[in-house]
């Protein structure tokens, strides 16, 4: 019955995953321990720079130094990030994936409307709300100008200019969550819907008793996805305020520390480390009470 005979190619699926592996301990695992051992040194990103330990220092400057107030802003930032991201864009996600499942006319194309930020790009998203957001042409200050009377700065302004990123944000990954709250939801059996109608039930006792249960799967993947990638976004930031305007995050500060500020590496890999067990506290949470709410049937 094993399908890859006898001898030597009872060895071959083996083999087969030594590539993988080797890529993954190559470019994963290994920068991964490479920047945990980096936080405890004064390595510097310079060629043939030396490498000494200095224990605990790198971690006693994050939150102790002169700018340790930035640090605890940008950390502050990025707990509002993924916190407002997470449940903005799932909630979004969900409503739109219950709407389109409805088998509406046209689902498919608004399928792809949806997904279509998706794939454009980082760059790209950032430019067209750039235009958009243009303080002194853009369509959206234009249109806020003869509704309200009233003009914003948008990306330079210091009280606005974070909450206008973190619409991007989900305005370009929602579709994605969308996607599988989508797959998710036509995977639930019809007849427990019929049964439930028998039963009495109205639209919102189904949602809330057979769809949300049987798509709890779903929700878990997606606020694992939208917690690490908003605890790890710095690239829209960087594309559209430059950290400027109160923006900073600590994904920012990371890329930033590492290629330019003092060419540093144990600062920036004592970042990452806490980063890191920023996330992992709140995945583990995420995980342990999106669980319970999981159904088998």
């Amino acid at each position: 019955m094993y399908p890859f005979g006898k001898g030597f190619s009872r060895y071959l699926p083996y083999l087969l995953l030594l590539i993988p592996m080797a890529l993954y301990l190559i470019f994963y695992f290994g920068p991964s321990v490479m920047t945990v051992i980096y936080s405890f040194t004064d390595v510097k990103n310079v060629p043939g720079s030396s490498m000494n330990f200095v224990g605990l220092d790198n971690y006693h400057d994050l939150f102790y130094s002169g700018n340790s107030g930035e640090r605890w802003r940008s950390i502050l930032n990025t707990l509002i990030f993924m916190f407002v991201v997470t449940i903005v864009q799932n909630g979004v996600a969900l409503f739109v994936a219950v709407l389109i499942n409805q088998r509406l006319r046209g689902d498919y194309f608004y399928r792809a409307v949806f997904f279509l930020p998706v794939v454009l790009g980082v760059a790209v998203v950032a430019l067209i709300w750039s235009m958009m957001f243009d303080p002194m042409s853009g369509p959206v200050n234009m249109l806020y100008d003869k509704l309200f009377g009233y003009k914003d700065m948008f990306f330079a302004s210091f009280t606005h200019a974070f909450g206008y990123i973190i619409f991007v944000q989900i305005w370009m990954y929602m579709g994605y969550s969308m996607l599988i709250f989508l797959a998710g939801l036509q995977s639930v059996p019809k007849d427990l819907y019929e049964a439930g109608h028998i039963d009495g039930t109205n639209k919102w006792q189904a949602f809330r008793h057979i769809t949300f249960p049987l798509i709890a799967p779903s929700f878990t993947v997606n606020m694992l996805l939208s917690i690490i990638g908003a605890m790890s976004t710095f690239d829209i930031i960087l594309a559209t305020t430059d950290g400027k305007f109160n923006t900073r995050t600590m994904a920012y500060d990371v890329y930033k520390e590492t290629f330019r500020g003092s060419l540093e590496m144990g600062l920036p890999s004592a970042l990452s480390v806490v980063q890191f067990l920023i996330i992992l506290v709140f995945v583990i949470v995420a995980v342990k009470q999106t669980r319970k709410r999981e159904v088998e049937y």
